[in-house]
């Protein structure tokens, strides 16, 4: 970390002033800046709504709860459901009588006919008359699990854990279920979230799966969020004549804060790194006749000292040699 000190002394103009900055190590690298939208990852977001038409009897779901997976988010009057399930229940406990009087029927003829007491045409009505009292059992019992499927349907449960964002119902509203469930509910798992990050066609040949990043909201002023590149769409977005492309960043640590969905993000892609390397800020560096130097602060004089450099990352330049760890430079700066 750079330790910043005034120097008024040697002041050149009104509009130049100088600064000491003590030179340290630190980690540098080559990287790309862009802005993002926080987004729930694909299946973090779930619309629940309902299977099968009624009328909302009581509403559990307000915006902004914490819901748990398997909680009852909304109950539909069922009245005429429940009504139905005794009914198919009542009808299957006839077919198991009708079943069971069959089943004797065809047991006791089976005897008589294997030992020649009854005619093979008053064996095969016995016969035929168990198998439609088998079916209609089975039939019976398919009404039944229907009955009690479709009644399940009128209590609504979240299929995950998440907070509610959306609620577009209401207690005593009827909802019609046609090809495709209502949507009255939406729940997004907080989470599982990532960024959607806008690159430049100029930068997006520099970005792979598996870079790392991070990257700050303007919510949390001052703190960074590590991320990794999950994914590059392979479609551009075009607004206003500019080409971006999207690049994903998975989210690796929430710092125990709330993030939420389309929050701007401000995005670091880090392509190259090097680490605990000497370092200087780029601006104290200097160029005379191709050789490169900077203003070293000697016992309170500016002593030009000739230096190699590396790695850049626009804001700090990577000394090779020439400087030490500890050695005081000058940096000049335009007010």
């Amino acid at each position: 970390m750079y330790v910043s000190n005034p120097f008024s002394r040697g002041r050149s103009s009104d509009s130049l002033t100088f600064r000491t900055v003590e030179v340290s190590r630190q980690d540098i690298g080559s990287t790309v800046f862009a802005l993002g939208i926080v987004k729930p990852m694909v299946g973090a977001e779930v619309k629940v709504g309902s299977r099968i038409s009624g009328v909302v009897e009581r509403l559990r779901a307000n915006i902004g709860d914490y819901v748990e997976r398997g909680e009852i988010i909304a109950e539909l009057d069922d009245a005429e459901l429940r009504a139905r399930l005794a009914q198919a229940r009542a009808s299957l406990e006839k077919s198991k009588v009708d079943y069971e009087q069959a089943r004797r029927v065809y047991e006791r003829q089976r005897k008589l006919y294997e030992n020649d007491h009854i005619s093979q045409q008053e064996f095969d009505v016995a016969e035929s008359s168990f198998a439609a009292a088998r079916a209609q059992l089975m039939q019976a019992e398919a009404n039944r699990e229907l009955a009690e499927i479709q009644l399940s349907y009128a209590t609504i449960s979240s299929p995950t854990s998440g907070v509610i964002a959306s609620v577009s119902t209401q207690e005593g509203e009827a909802i019609a279920a046609g090809l495709a469930a209502p949507t009255f509910v939406n729940i997004i798992d907080l989470h599982r979230l990532e960024v959607h990050t806008y690159v430049d066609e100029t930068d997006i040949g520099k970005i792979d799966i598996g870079q790392r990043a991070r990257f700050t909201v303007d919510t949390y002023p001052g703190v960074e969020f590590p991320g990794r590149v999950t994914a590059i769409y392979p479609k551009a977005v075009i607004e206003d004549n500019v080409v971006n492309y999207i690049a994903t960043v998975e989210i690796l640590d929430f710092k125990e804060h709330v993030l939420r969905p389309e929050m701007t993000a401000h995005v670091t892609i880090i392509l190259e790194e090097r680490q605990g390397v000497l370092t200087v800020p780029t601006a104290a560096i200097h160029r005379d006749r191709g050789e490169r130097y900077v203003n070293v602060l000697e016992e309170n004089e500016h002593v030009r000292r000739t230096v190699s450099v590396g790695w850049r990352d626009g804001t700090y330049t990577e000394i090779l040699d020439g400087l030490q760890e500890g050695d005081v430079v000058v940096v000049a700066e335009l007010q």
